[in-house]
């Protein structure tokens, strides 16, 4: 069973991440995403203020990886590559999840995307 453990928990919420998804065409597509929250041992959460076409992406393709390193790299080179399969809501529990966090304030929280990881790989090895 793929676990988040608390190092990586911390370094997923205290950090930007990159967000990888593919068009129909499979075509890359990479963007910083900021609002993230780890949410289970297998689960993270991310904030839809401003995204679009990884939205549109990830209707047409579930697959998605994200990357994640130390905020002193240069110092503490330690980073993960999570993998795993993207739900996108515009209503329900996730969306009131996100749109109760202090980060989110002033924000528009159009969706949440909820992703469970089935790979997490360091990248430092």
């Amino acid at each position: 069973m793929i676990e988040i453990n608390d190092g990586i928990k911390n370094m997923i919420e205290e950090n930007a991440m990159g967000l990888a998804t593919t068009d129909k065409k499979g075509n890359p597509h990479n963007i910083a995403v900021g609002y993230v929250k780890v949410v289970s041992k297998d689960e993270i959460i991310i904030s839809n203020n401003y995204i679009n076409e990884t939205i549109e992406n990830i209707k047409q393709n579930k697959n998605v990886s994200l990357v994640v390193w130390h905020t002193n790299w240069k110092k503490t080179c330690i980073g993960y590559e999570l993998k795993g399969q993207a739900q996108y809501f515009t209503e329900g529990k996730w969306v009131d999840f996100i749109k109760k966090l202090p980060i989110n304030q002033g924000e528009p929280c159009k969706g949440a995307i909820l992703i469970k990881i089935n790979k997490i790989k360091s990248l430092v090895e």
